[in-house]
């Protein structure tokens, strides 16, 4: 609750400055990101069952990653149809304490989102939305509470793994929920899907073939849900993206002459990921293509790739950034190569690694050579005449603007609140707001000065009004109640907000 006052702030020159058409959840430039893995504990936790431990790991890992360049961490926090955060739906990840279903005694999404955001970086939360388990066909191994344990009808079986069936209704609806959940108690920036959907190259029924009805079928099915995933993240928050990690292939030319000029492995005969219907309908906002081929593969040639993907994404406004596959010796070898291609493709905003083990160890000098080409970008100008706002170091722009009434400056209350995972309630029969982070809870009222700031009277210099069906409350409410340190940068046109 204490950064409402920075964000308000914020706000306030937003109104001034900010074009109305800047839209809030606009994927950002120069993304530079790293996958943390934590199924099977590839990248964390290195550590089970020691809740001090996991965090002190997570903090070194995020500063070095910082001190590298890296603005962005895109963590696994649902590698098994599990959880390393709080849920209600479903079971704690074994990942965490070596048994599914045990509570780790802390909630590591929250932490890990808090100290990524006090390092001004973004935190990207992973789901894979579909596998169960990496090995093993026995439900009865799962923890009791695990959705796949108390509906087998939802799991289908293939090479010794389980996955929920992607052409349940129920399924959807659960995976749907899962993101709802997440968004709804979490700070997170963005919603991150990778390249896991159907299980690789499931069987088609005897006398099917790759582009038959059935096939078809399949996709469809995964479009649906990725529509209804973006759907309910806009619904609750419009701020928080939706983006998708698909295999660096959609499909040969030699399947498809709009296809790339390659010979691989293709996501959506193999998976059923039809990443081109997602980006041609605006179901996500970002695209992160796994092209973790080198230069001169002769099945897939690193640039050729580039090539046809940001043709793929101009024109759309969905943000195109490559994936690296730095655990590959010749990728790392020469990643400042593939950056240095990146630099021709105006579509190109930005990078992800892959795995964060050979970025932290330096492999072939990938860190170093990473660390260069992230001091080389060139610094985000601001526009003529338009003020920059930043809070712990993070751009932000917003679609909701305040309003001047009275010569007080009212905000919207919702949209911010939420914003920064305070929860918020209405009353319609008293015409009350109810907002609290789980220590400072506020109540206000529609048309009325007096406020209550845990159950204490506070007088506001103007009552709350219900504008456009939003409640507006005045900016003295917060800018009195919170602190939060402010400093001016004349030259850069940027208001730079450091929350207490």
């Amino acid at each position: 609750m204490k950064k409402i006052f920075s964000a308000i702030i914020m706000l306030i020159f937003s109104a001034v400055f900010f074009a109305p058409g800047v839209m809030a959840g606009t994927a950002p430039q120069n993304m530079q990101a790293v996958w943390m893995a934590t199924v099977l504990n590839i990248d964390f936790p290195s550590t089970k069952d020691d809740a001090a431990a996991q965090k002190n790991e997570y903090i070194e890992k995020l500063d070095k990653l910082k001190a590298i360049g890296v603005n962005t961490v895109v963590v696994q926090i649902r590698p098994k149809a599990d959880a390393l955060y709080k849920s209600g739906i479903n079971p704690w990840s074994d990942v965490l304490t070596g048994t599914q279903g045990k509570d780790p005694g802390y909630d590591p999404l929250s932490f890990m989102i808090n100290e990524t955001h006090k390092r001004g970086m973004s935190f990207h939360a992973w789901l894979n939305p579909y596998r169960i388990t990496t090995s093993g066909a026995d439900l009865s191994a799962l923890s009791e509470n695990h959705p796949a344990r108390l509906h087998p009808d939802w799991v289908i079986s293939c090479n010794n793994s389980l996955c929920y069936n992607p052409e349940s209704e129920q399924v959807k609806n659960h995976i749907v929920a899962t993101v709802e959940e997440i968004v709804l108690n979490y700070n997170v920036d963005a919603i991150h899907f990778d390249d896991y959907f159907y299980p690789s190259n499931y069987p088609l029924p005897q006398g099917e073939v790759k582009d038959g009805s059935v096939a078809r079928s399949r996709i469809q099915h995964v479009n649906d849900l990725v529509r209804r995933v973006n759907a309910a993240i806009k619904n609750i928050n419009k701020n928080v993206l939706f983006g998708i990690s698909p295999i660096g292939i959609w499909k040969n030319s030699t399947n498809d002459p709009t296809g790339s000029k390659t010979s691989g492995y293709e996501s959506y005969y193999a998976v059923y990921a039809d990443t081109r219907t997602w980006i041609k309908n605006g179901w996500i906002d970002y695209v992160v293509p796994q092209i973790y081929y080198e230069t001169g593969n002769h099945a897939a040639d690193y640039e050729t790739l580039v090539r046809w993907w940001s043709n793929e994404v101009k024109g759309t406004g969905v943000q195109l950034y490559v994936g690296h596959g730095l655990y590959k010796d010749v990728v790392a070898n020469e990643i400042d190569k593939q950056l240095d291609i990146n630099k021709k493709y105006s579509e190109v905003n930005g990078n992800y690694y892959y795995g964060m083990k050979s970025l932290l160890a330096n492999t072939a000098g990938c860190a170093e050579k990473i660390k260069l080409f992230i001091q080389s970008l060139p610094k985000p100008q601001p526009k003529p005449g338009v003020i920059q706002v930043f809070i712990d170091g993070v751009p932000v722009a917003f679609d909701v603007l305040p309003v001047i009434i009275n010569n007080r400056t009212m905000v919207p209350f919702r949209a911010v609140a939420e914003a920064l995972n305070v929860k918020v309630s209405w009353n319609s029969a008293t015409r009350t707001v109810n907002a609290t982070d789980g220590v400072l809870s506020v109540k206000l009222q529609i048309g009325n000065k007096t406020a209550y700031r845990n159950g204490a009277p506070f007088i506001l210099e103007s009552p709350p009004v219900i504008i456009n069906g939003r409640t507006l409350i005045p900016l003295r409410f917060f800018s009195e109640a919170f602190s939060g340190k402010v400093e001016w940068d004349e030259a850069a046109l940027c208001v730079i907000i450091t929350s207490p």
